[in-house]
């Protein structure tokens, strides 16, 4: 990716959810060092605006795009905000944002009563087809809920980071992928917790908790063994970066959805010119921390 197309880019339609992802991108940006672009896509284009100097004329309403511009300048008076508006439709308009940004993040609204997502069909068509990384954030997410809890009066802004918790498919071990989830807990300073999941056709006779048959426990060692060595020269790359590994008898989507209750960020890959599997959707919809997904070959 050229230089010159490096900016963390978010949605915005004026609800709720978008403008906390924009505050979450807002954060990324700051932590990356890069500029946060916003893109409203659809009716009523505004002029593009760079941001902190948005001029409102006189006696013209604010738009959702203005007003999340001036609140974002706000919060982060050093960050680089550039504001623009574009009548194509949502979802060409955002695969088009994703095809240039580093990352691209959208918002979501959360199920009422218990933690999640409730997805809308842009956000999923553009999660299922972005060239880049896409984040979705569910509203409410605060600055805080990234970070570990305090209990000794230390400012919420000051705690460490919670773990990046990457889900890695061991037959797909994608450089981009794990190189996304290394260079995302590095800019974090924070721990990276790598989960890979695996089963086999039914076992008569075997229930989850069970230990697992000889020759299948071999199997699971020699999938640690992979998974160690595929970890190795990233590592290296980021020695900075304690990393943890799990490999676990089961389905992704169980396993990591319990993993990301205690993750700031989970991180998910998805192959290039495919759409988003089952267990893709169900951690899309259910997990209680921002979901990115990652675009891969």
């Amino acid at each position: 990716m050229s230089i010159g197309t490096r900016t963390i880019t978010v949605g915005i339609d004026g609800s709720r959810a978008s403008l906390d992802a924009a505050d979450w991108a807002a954060r990324e940006a700051g932590r990356r060092r890069l500029p946060l672009r916003l893109l409203h896509a659809g009716a009523d284009p505004v002029v593009p605006a760079r941001i902190p100097d948005v001029d409102v004329p006189a006696g013209r309403a604010r738009s959702a795009l203005d007003r999340a511009a001036i609140q974002l300048s706000y919060a982060h008076p050093a960050l680089d905000i550039i504001a623009r508006s574009t009548d194509t439709p949502a979802v060409p308009a955002l695969l088009a944002e994703a095809a240039e940004a580093e990352t691209l993040v959208l918002g979501s609204r959360g199920f009422t009563g218990f933690a999640g997502f409730l997805i809308g069909s842009v956000a999923l068509a553009v999660a299922a087809g972005a060239e880049h990384p896409v984040v979705l954030v569910r509203a409410g997410e605060l600055p805080e809920d990234e970070r570990m809890p305090t209990v000794d009066g230390t400012p919420p802004s000051a705690a460490p980071y919670l773990p990046v918790v990457l889900g890695l498919d061991l037959d797909h071990p994608a450089d981009d992928l794990i190189r996304y989830a290394f260079d995302t807990a590095a800019v974090r300073s924070a721990p990276l917790h790598v989960v890979h999941t695996w089963t086999l056709p039914p076992l008569r006779g075997y229930a989850p908790g069970m230990p697992l048959p000889g020759d299948t426990a071999e199997r699971e060692d020699g999938k640690r063994h992979v998974l160690t060595s595929t970890l190795q020269p990233w590592r290296h790359k980021f020695p900075e970066t304690p990393v943890s590994e799990q490999v676990i008898y089961g389905h992704p989507g169980h396993h990591l959805l319990k993993s990301s209750t205690r993750a700031g960020l989970l991180v998910i890959g998805r192959r290039s010119g495919e759409g988003l599997g089952r267990a893709a959707h169900s951690l899309i919809h259910h997990a209680t921390c921002p979901v990115a997904v990652v675009p891969h070959n």
